[in-house]
């Protein structure tokens, strides 16, 4: 058997596209040990300094006294707790939908969803830049499968003007997640409408951090079920726990019962973690001076790296990539902010595009003022030295 296993690998490292892995040894905060030393942290998804919550904390070792650790089998078995429905009911009251399914993680839910819903012969568009998981459940799905322009509405109209297929759907994420910026939630629902498309959306990054309460993208727009039937969100991120959901139509949640084959094949989420994101979901609609610091954090992070020429994207979430260009540049400086204690992870190909490698910088409610000068300080010495410092 030759894999050409070695061969890979080196080709890998050549092109300075070889990953590694660092070693976390605290919780996730901003302040954190990693591969044994002290570190702040501007690459994590935590985006409501949630993950280490007392009370989430004490909800999940609470649980695992009465569900043990493992849920011990899919959800079809007997792998689906009380604290899954009570979790499902919840967030479906909270998202103002009228049914809820939980899969294992985001990656899980984008592919059950579109393979449970698409077959060969339908068609689907994805925006050029959305999250992997959906390219990649757009690619097993069997149907048609196009990518439109970045945000560019006109380029999807083209292509859905020349589609024939009986069923059609677009999908989009609704913060773009190494991008920051937002889809056009309403110019998608118009044109989905008018060439009787469905709509999906990938709320994973905006969950929990816009809208009343953080119900997200939609909310924020006014959106309800009929204008955008199918919802995907995490509970990874803003929610701080695990996992992630799809919700939309008593028929849809029936059909990816019986269809999803990521939510039938596979070992359901832990009760525990249930557990935990429900008390997740309590603080996340209850405290919005969450949402309120994150956005004042942002605005001082941006405000600040355009006063001393660090370039940004047009980006308002917690997102905030910086661009590097190079791969063997970005990597270099990534390394020279690890040096100052300063963690960004790297962003290169196939992540993103070829040529546009980044500083994927992440903003939380559990940053201080202190911590973004910190790395307003690093980032200004290593990329974008002072006129004195230049010589």
């Amino acid at each position: 058997m030759n894999f050409e296993l070695e061969e890979r690998l080196v080709q890998r490292k050549a092109q300075q596209l070889y990953r590694h892995r660092v070693i976390l040894d605290s919780p996730q905060k901003p302040e954190a040990i990693v591969d044994g030393h002290p570190c702040l942290m501007f690459c994590s998804n935590d985006y409501l300094g949630l993950a280490d919550h007392p009370d989430i904390r004490a909800a999940f070792q609470k649980a695992s006294d009465v569900y043990g650790v493992g849920s011990g089998a899919s959800a079809l078995i007997n792998g689906h707790s009380r604290a899954h429905r009570q979790l499902e009911e919840e967030l479906a009251e909270y998202t103002g939908r009228p049914r809820v399914l939980l899969f294992s993680t985001g990656y899980m839910a984008n592919l059950g969803t579109i393979s449970a819903l698409l077959n060969p012969g339908d068609a689907l568009f994805q925006d050029r830049l959305n999250h992997a998981s959906l390219l990649d459940a757009g690619r097993l799905s069997g149907a048609r499968f196009q990518r439109y322009q970045h945000l560019d509405m006109e380029n999807l109209e083209q292509r859905l003007k020349k589609n024939k297929a009986r069923r059609t759907l677009v999908a989009t994420d609704g913060v773009f997640s190494m991008d920051g910026d937002k889809a056009p939630l309403k110019e998608l629902i118009t044109l989905t409408r008018q060439y009787q498309a469905g709509l999906m959306v990938d709320d994973a990054h905006a969950f929990g951090c816009v809208g009343k309460g953080g119900r997200g993208s939609l909310n924020e727009n006014g959106l309800s079920v009929d204008e955008v039937p199918i919802l995907m969100a995490t509970l990874g991120k803003a929610f701080g726990t695990a996992g992630a959901f799809v919700a939309g139509s008593e028929a849809l949640i029936e059909n990816l019962i019986q269809f999803a084959r990521s939510y039938i094949y596979t070992t359901a989420m832990p009760p525990a973690i249930a557990e935990a994101s429900r008390a997740s979901l309590k603080i996340v609609e209850r405290e919005d001076w969450r949402r309120d610091k994150l956005t004042a954090n942002i605005r001082y992070f941006r405000r600040n790296c355009e006063s001393l020429g660090i370039p940004l994207t047009a980006s308002e979430s917690a997102i905030q990539p910086i661009h590097v260009g190079s791969i063997e540049k970005v990597l270099r400086v990534s390394k020279q902010l690890l040096d100052l204690g300063v963690l960004v992870t790297p962003i290169r190909p196939p992540t993103v595009p070829a040529g546009s490698s980044r500083l994927r910088v992440t903003l939380s409610t559990a940053h201080t003022r202190e911590h973004i000068d910190r790395l307003i300080d690093a980032l200004q010495s290593i990329v974008w030295p002072k006129p004195e410092q230049a010589a």
